[in-house]
């Protein structure tokens, strides 16, 4: 399992929203609190962000631990986004090690992460990656459970689902081979989706922003539990939820 958060909002400083909060990202690599699979997240952390003007996001990831790496610490501390996508990993049995690993990942303007499991893996998923072109299975960025999901949910998106009917048809779908815990975070820049299925999820909204996570990074007010089986839609104006058996 992982931990992980996407924001919109207001410029802040990468640190504001991962190292600063008193129980956030960052302290979650190593003491989180509300996670029901596995205990620490050491398996490598990746973060995301977009620069005004430019629709394709950066990205910064690493095969370790989020505290062992001075040079996040400097990146945190100077880079600032109204738009931000980051987690920490742990990582699944069988799955890949390694920085390409680490979510989130990447395509066009898209970011994507995944908390969860799909058990069976490798062995009893061939039906879901027989559903990918065989150009995309062959270009897998990693030979994990979370690839596997991401190009499913890539492939619609390019398909062109929009990002919450991309994030609920994928897991429907995976949910048809395997018992698997799906929260799924994605956006664009400019909105995001996510979803709850199997694990926590939580938001929170301010003026003009919204900070969704695996769970809150303090004990300020203003949180909120996304039920299980949900779909969440946001900007930085406002966020939906809908069940996700109703979303067709």
């Amino acid at each position: 399992m992982c931990r992980q958060l996407a924001y919109l909002g207001p410029p802040m400083a990468l640190r504001e929203l991962v190292v600063d909060p008193p129980s956030g990202l960052y302290r979650q690599s190593w003491a989180p609190r509300l996670q029901q699979h596995g205990t620490m997240n050491v398996d490598g952390f990746g973060i995301g962000w977009y620069a005004e003007g430019d629709p394709v996001p950066a990205r910064y990831r690493r095969a370790g631990p989020v505290w062992a790496d001075e040079g996040f610490a400097d990146l945190a501390r100077v880079v600032r986004s109204g738009a931000v996508l980051a987690a920490v990993r742990s990582a699944t049995h069988g799955c890949a090690a390694g920085e390409q690993a680490a979510a989130p990942f990447a395509a066009g303007p898209w970011l994507f992460a995944h908390n969860g499991v799909l058990p069976g893996w490798p062995e009893r998923l061939g039906g879901l990656a027989a559903q990918l072109p065989p150009a995309e299975l062959l270009s897998l960025t990693a030979r994990t459970d979370s690839a596997l999901v991401w190009a499913l949910a890539l492939n619609r998106l390019r398909a062109g689902a929009e990002l919450g009917e991309a994030l609920a048809d994928t897991v429907r779908e995976v949910a048809k081979h395997t018992d698997a815990r799906l929260n799924l975070l994605l956006t664009d820049g400019s909105s995001l989706a996510a979803t709850a299925w199997g694990d926590d999820l939580h938001h929170r909204s301010g003026p003009g922003s919204v900070l969704v996570a695996s769970e809150p990074g303090d004990d300020a007010p203003g949180w909120r539990r996304v039920p299980d089986r949900s779909l969440l839609l946001a900007t930085s104006e406002g966020v939906t939820v809908l069940p996700l058996d109703r979303t067709n």
